[in-house]
């Protein structure tokens, strides 16, 4: 098991992850409710299926509220340009005086890239272009014209505009990779620890990587990494929980669950991608999760807006 987190434990806040299917008012109504329920974020999926697109339908919401923040989990880097991305990130944020989160990844779901006929290079890659990218991002956001030039980007003195409110909005990187973990530590502002994804799907291989022994060492990773670099205690932890379950049935939630994913009742209990039983033994829970591992920022699921309400209640600001 990986130490307590050496930094000052921080307070918790809650987000909701959304599709944003049905008409704009189903949108607008999901984005108020969050908000009247405590929630701290709204946030979005990137892909080509199944959804609204994130830029379009966050501002949307953002102009349907007037506290909750807007980000996605996670932009894919490969399907715009940095420099396109910061643009549309930066006008969000003076358009919602300064509620944009930046999350942003390298891209998994193989169904997106074989569709669209984007290129779906190896990992590696991948990676690397998302690391540019951040760098173009972050330029483009700041003060001043600024210049880049890498293996995947080449940046001539652009001055990105409009600059963002917030100086700049908060980044959050996911990953389930070491690389990915170790690039988070040295530059995001939120680590979003995430399942290893390295088939392009959700499938068994993604679950033996959302374990309690998993998160231990991808967490280590984190804090091996930030505290080299000198910003542990600048670090938010974040998880997004996939399998939320409240219920007094917890017996009955977790055969559920295993049957669902081929793990066992016990290995899902210990996972933090997995939420189960009454308000106070969550609470409980995730109390005890963040003193192992430091996760202070949780999403939920749409569907879990109003049951996990009381929670929400319970700990914001904690």
């Amino acid at each position: 098991m990986v130490a307590a987190m050496s930094a000052p434990l921080r307070p918790f806040r809650f987000g909701v992850q959304a599709n944003g299917t049905g008409s704009r008012q189903d949108w607008v109504d999901l984005a108020r409710r969050v908000e009247a329920n405590g929630y701290s974020t709204l946030t979005m999926p990137d892909h080509f299926t199944g959804q609204l697109a994130p830029v379009p339908a966050l501002q949307c919401a953002a102009d349907a509220t007037a506290t909750l923040r807007l980000g996605a989990l996670v932009y894919d880097n490969d399907y715009k340009h940095p420099v396109v991305l910061a643009k549309e990130l930066a006008t969000m944020d003076v358009l919602s005086d300064g509620r944009v989160e930046i999350g942003l990844g390298a891209g998994w779901m193989v169904t997106d890239y074989a569709q669209s006929g984007i290129p779906y290079d190896p990992p590696g890659v991948r990676v690397g272009r998302l690391i540019e990218g951040l760098a173009v991002i972050k330029g483009a956001l700041g003060e001043g014209a600024f210049s880049f030039e890498g293996e995947h980007y080449t940046i001539d003195g652009y001055d990105g505009s409009p600059k963002p409110v917030q100086s700049p909005p908060p980044v959050l990187i996911g990953g389930g990779g070491r690389r990915v973990l170790q690039f988070a530590a040295r530059q995001a502002d939120i680590v979003g620890i995430n399942a290893t994804l390295a088939s392009g799907a959700v499938d068994a291989s993604a679950f033996e990587s959302m374990t309690a022994g998993a998160v231990d060492d991808k967490v280590q990773i984190v804090r091996a990494t930030a505290t080299e670099a000198g910003r542990l205690d600048a670090i938010e932890m974040n998880v997004r929980a996939f399998m939320v379950f409240v219920t007094d049935d917890v017996d009955k939630a977790l055969t559920t669950l295993s049957d669902f994913t081929g793990a066992s009742a016990d290995v899902i209990a210990a996972s933090p991608f997995a939420l189960v039983g009454p308000t106070d033994k969550i609470v409980d829970d995730l109390q005890q999760r963040r003193e192992r591992w430091g996760f202070s920022y949780v999403i939920v699921g749409q569907d879990d807006v109003e049951t996990f309400a009381p929670v929400v209640a319970a700990l914001t600001g904690t």
